[in-house]
Order: C-alpha cells, then sequence, then structure tokens
C-alpha cells in the first residue's frame, strides 16, 4: 500500500493566489467573465470567509521524484 502524502497548511497568501488563478483561467484558457482585480478580490473575501469559518485548508508536499520514470524508445511499462 502506497504511503500516504504528509499534508501541511496552506498560507492565506498561498490560498489567495490559487483561487485567483481558478476564476481567471479555465484549464490553460483565460477565462474572459473574470477580471484580475475582481478575481484577487473575490480570493481575498472567500479566504477571509473560510478562516473566519474555522475551515483549514491542506496541501500535499509537491511531488518531486521522477527517478522511477522512463520515456522514450527504452521505457519498459
Amino acid at each position: 500500500m502506497p504511503k500516504e502524502p504528509r499534508l501541511t497548511p496552506v498560507t492565506a497568501e498561498d490560498l489567495e493566489q490559487t483561487l485567483a488563478f481558478a476564476l481567471r483561467f479555465d484549464g490553460r484558457k483565460r477565462a474572459h467573465g473574470a477580471d484580475e482585480l475582481m478575481a484577487r478580490i473575490t480570493a481575498e473575501r472567500l479566504v477571509k470567509h473560510l478562516d473566519r469559518s474555522g475551515f483549514v485548508v491542506m496541501r500535499k508536499p509537491p511531488f518531486t521524484d521522477l527517478s522511477h520514470l522512463q520515456t522514450g524508445p527504452n521505457a519498459k511499462p
């Protein structure tokens, strides 16, 4: 069974940036209905509300170990 990743709390600034990005983009396409300033204001208000409501947002550690991946003609399944 794979070892569960260790979760860490997200900072308010990271959460604001992530929410603002999600409001501005739909995947890789820019969402034209969400202006950058409005997205930032909305993200800030959402983070404040989540904090007042007692929510804790956690994050997985970044995936950095790519040593087990192989690509190219000699890759083994």
